[in-house]
């Protein structure tokens, strides 16, 4: 199918790319393209305007002392390939390897990925468990936690673009891994699985677990990880927590291909297999 008629920009500064989105209520945003392209063949999305930000300098992986920062416009090849990211946050560098094809790699970007908040996207539950933060062009910092709000929804306004990604750096001691059970057509996550534990003095110093795919928006399992808490990584204390994660699960999402009561128990199984990985990886 054939698009709807659109004005094409495509501006050489950020600055210039603010002024067209102001201008142009009705214009959407394309970075890689992979995701709203698709719905503007499909005329589920109709936008008059479209504001091309690829040729913009938002890109590349820069670590500092405490954090590591990607442009909006780094590409999910990238991040996977990055010797930067595979040193201080090889979680980060191992899903975006699990995302679509080469094709798509190439193409997508981070901040595409995560403006869009597609609920089966990867990067979004990785990123929340790593604690990362996202930076507009309005230099707001958003905790990734907040950023998302509903389904295709996040906390960006109006004409804001985001521009930088900031994640904390894997410490020595933690150890981390993301899962996901592949929907054969799309390569999608039908649920995806983020843990992060730190292991201090042989015991659970820090646990993040997020689930993503099952719900609108990634969700952390609290009470999952409360349970590890404190407690030895073996494998009585995971089977407790793994058995708390389908609290943090509600109104499961479902479609023709997994329903919401089989994604919650993707989502236990997966919790189980990453937080074991995620443990040897911080032992």
């Amino acid at each position: 199918m054939y698009s709807a008629n659109f004005d094409y920009y495509q501006p050489k500064t950020l600055n210039e790319a603010l002024a067209l989105l102001k201008k142009n209520k009705n214009a959407k945003i394309l970075a890689g393209g992979h995701s709203l392209l698709p719905a503007m063949k499909l005329r589920q999305a109709l936008p008059k305007v479209l504001v091309d930000i690829g040729k913009l300098k938002l890109s590349g992986i820069k670590a500092t002392k405490t954090s590591i920062n990607i442009g909006a416009l780094t590409t999910h090849a990238e991040l996977a390939v990055s010797k930067v990211l595979m040193s201080k946050c090889p979680i980060l560098s191992e899903a975006a390897l699990q995302i679509g094809d080469t094709q798509v790699r190439n193409r997508g970007t981070i901040g595409g990925s995560l403006a869009h908040a597609d609920p089966a996207a990867d990067l979004p539950t990785v990123l929340m468990a790593l604690g990362a933060k996202f930076v507009t062009s309005s230099k707001r910092s958003i905790a990734a936690e907040k950023f998302f709000v509903d389904l295709f929804a996040t906390a960006l306004k109006s004409g804001e673009v985001l521009t930088e990604i900031q994640v904390p750096i894997m410490a020595k001691g933690i150890g981390g891994a993301y899962l996901k059970h592949r929907h054969p057509a799309s390569s999608y996550a039908v649920v995806g699985v983020a843990a992060i534990v730190g292991v201090k003095d042989g015991k659970c110093s820090h646990a993040s677990i997020v689930v993503g795919g099952a719900t609108t928006n990634p969700v952390r399992a609290v009470a999952a990880e409360k349970a590890l808490m404190g407690n030895s990584l073996d494998d009585a204390t995971i089977s407790a927590a793994v058995a708390k994660v389908a609290e943090a699960i509600k109104d499961p999402l479902g479609d023709i291909y997994a329903s919401g009561e089989y994604r919650t128990h993707l989502a236990t199984v997966l919790a189980g297999r990453a937080l074991k990985l995620a443990a040897e990886r911080a032992s």
